[in-house]
């Protein structure tokens, strides 16, 4: 089992985040018609808001709101329709005391989104609109770089890697450079490896295997596995044929394994799942430690 330092810490605007006694639990809200699982689920603010506080109130650290599925092959919107999606909800949120993340690409929904509150930025590009960066730095929101490979409407067309977490871990060391010569303070950042984003099968397992790596950098880890794609072929070579809202007990065991890896922050859809497969294993991977 990893060897794991505590805490880390992740500065938010005014706030500080620590895994010094748990996981940290990140909820998704997805505020889409077309997200993989979940899509067309929350068709207004009034049900995004109410599962966001649901998920808040099941013991959620983050909410993280999304207005743009992200799913291989999926359209994209208009900053303008983000903005209508997601904003709304991001500000009610934050009203009832939520550390809420905005999942988003685009400097000006995310601006939008700082301005209702919004702690933290999640963002699969790593800050590639280049607002981004200068946003999150004179805004000191917490910010997330995730890897990926391609976009989403490309990544899944046979990604390829030489040695996949060695170039992902680089990518992601470089990014992290290009943040902090951009003026966002190391200990605002998270890297996240981009599990389901630009890679194979073979690929998203030997992620999941090497997250002490990633944690070694002394960056807070996020990771993502939550209902995804691998996890249905593991289970149909199994021989169950178990459709991606139903995966939540396949998403606890990344979760764990995750966890034992050095991860700080899990993101699950099922936070009621997620935060039990946390603790479960927090008392396991810290008991060494005497935690």
């Amino acid at each position: 089992m990893t060897d794991i330092s505590f805490p880390r810490l992740w500065r938010i605007r005014d706030r500080v985040l620590s895994n010094e006694d748990h996981t940290l639990v990140m909820g998704i809200v997805n505020v889409t018609p077309d997200s993989f699982s979940d899509g067309g689920t929350l068709e207004t603010h009034r049900e995004a808001i109410a599962h966001g506080l649901k998920l808040w109130e099941q013991g959620a650290d983050i909410v993280d709101i999304g207005g743009e599925s992200t799913r291989p092959g999926a359209t994209p919107v208009t900053a303008a329709d983000e903005f209508d999606r997601v904003v709304p909800v991001v500000a009610a949120l934050v009203e009832r005391g939520v550390v809420v993340s905005i999942d988003t690409m685009k400097a000006t929904v995310a601006g939008a989104a700082i301005a209702a509150g919004a702690h933290i930025v999640n963002d699969i590009t790593a800050l590639t609109d280049p607002e981004m960066a200068p946003l999150c730095a004179e805004s000191a929101v917490g910010v997330v770089l995730m890897h990926m490979q391609g976009t989403p409407q490309t990544m899944q067309n046979d990604p390829d890697y030489a040695d996949v977490v060695t170039e992902v871990l680089e990518y992601l060391e470089s990014r992290a450079r290009f943040a902090t010569d951009n003026g966002i303070n190391t200990d605002r950042i998270v890297i996240d490896p981009g599990i389901g984003f630009g890679k194979q099968f073979h690929h998203n397992l030997s992620l999941l295997g090497g997250v002490a790596r990633f944690a070694a950098t002394g960056f807070p880890v996020l990771i993502g596995t939550s209902r995804k794609g691998f996890l249905g072929k593991i289970l149909r070579d199994a021989g169950f044929e178990v459709p991606a809202a139903d995966r939540d007990a396949a998403t606890a065991s990344t979760v764990a394994l995750a966890i034992a890896g050095g991860a700080t922050i899990v993101r699950v859809h099922n936070v009621g799942h997620g935060v039990q497969a946390a603790r479960t294993a927090d008392a396991m991977v810290r008991a060494p430690l005497g935690r």
